[in-house]
């Protein structure tokens, strides 16, 4: 009998329902799933590199990671299903770059939860400035 009563509450439990999720956790999601992403020092350094460059392919990325061409398409394949970097096919040539977009939209839809996208947000000693669209 103890164990009928278990299920009743579960059962109970889940008919109470859960609130549906908010554009706050929609981007907190996205966010943590960029944080995984860079959270792979790998990526982190293709990242940097395409910022320092703007634009490489990935023979120079092999090359400037000391890594084989399947690992670092593996990385850079990753990183553009999640919109963070974009490709450009030029004769046989796959070039990278970011997609600094995508950090845009991401950091907006993370301070909009609130109402208004704040103009300055200020991180200790560094400040995001926002023009606006």
């Amino acid at each position: 009998m103890a164990s009928t009563d278990v299920k009743r509450t579960t059962a109970a439990s889940r008919n109470t329902g859960t609130p549906a999720p908010t554009a706050a956790d929609k981007s907190i999601r996205e966010l943590v799933q960029v944080a995984r992403l860079l959270s792979d020092e790998t990526r982190l350094r293709i990242l940097f590199l395409l910022a320092e460059h703007s634009e490489l392919h990935v023979t120079d990325l092999c090359e400037r990671l000391g890594q084989s061409q399947p690992a670092v398409s593996h990385h850079l394949a990753l990183m553009r299903v999640s919109g963070l970097i974009e490709a450009r096919r030029e004769a046989k040539h796959n070039f990278y770059s970011i997609r600094t977009d995508a950090f845009g939209e991401m950091l907006e839809s993370l301070f909009t939860v609130t109402g208004e996208v704040p103009k300055k947000v200020k991180f200790h000693d560094f400040t995001l400035t926002s023009s606006g669209r």
